[in-house]
């Protein structure tokens, strides 16, 4: 890599091209204020550090929210974890002779990566949510009605006006149909 490619990096810019993005990228991960200003702060701080490791391969955007996502990973790991439950510490006495101990016992438990987890999962709902709109018609009806809604399939083919070979057929065809579109939708991803 030659000098002249780094000079897509522009640290002087940083704050008035990348700031109010970085900001609300992370703002939509914490709904915290203070803590999106700290780790975009954080994430400036460690692209300096590590600008000389920038290979030019990716925009200067992409490489500066590559440092955030790491941050923001490591901060929920951080929240989750033994040190972390150490860190965050909980005054119990206000007054008497323990005043101002810390109970470490009182912190937090042990979320083990429920945060993360739920993330996954939110975002997993939206994937499996278009691979089902992309379904025919009746097909994502049936499969709704079925899977979703927990109507017995003597009830569903009742008011579908379908028989029960029929439904269990598009019931096959739906399956069929969305794990191809999740096979290449999420678990490629």
């Amino acid at each position: 890599m030659s000098v002249t490619d780094k000079q897509f990096l522009n640290p002087e810019k940083w704050v008035s091209l990348h700031a109010d993005y970085l900001f609300n990228y992370t703002i939509s991960r914490l709904n915290d204020r203070d803590l999106a200003k700290d780790l975009v702060q954080d994430t400036f701080f460690s692209a300096l550090k590590a600008k000389d490791n920038f290979k030019g391969e990716s925009s200067e955007r992409t490489w500066l929210i590559a440092i955030l996502k790491r941050k923001i990973v490591d901060y929920y790991r951080k929240i989750n974890s033994i040190k972390g439950k150490a860190e965050v510490r909980m005054s119990f006495y206000a007054e008497g002779e323990r005043e101002g101990e810390w109970l470490e016992e009182r912190a937090p438990t042990d979320w083990s990566g429920e945060i993360e987890k739920k993330i996954e999962n939110e975002e997993l709902a939206i994937v499996l949510e278009k691979c089902i709109e992309s379904l025919p018609e009746k097909y994502a009806m049936v499969f709704r009605m079925k899977t979703v809604h927990q109507i017995e399939t003597e009830d569903i083919c009742n008011e579908l006006e379908i028989t029960s070979t029929n439904f269990w057929v598009i019931i096959h065809r739906a399956r069929t149909q969305l794990r191809k579109c999740m096979e290449e939708n999420w678990f490629k991803i």
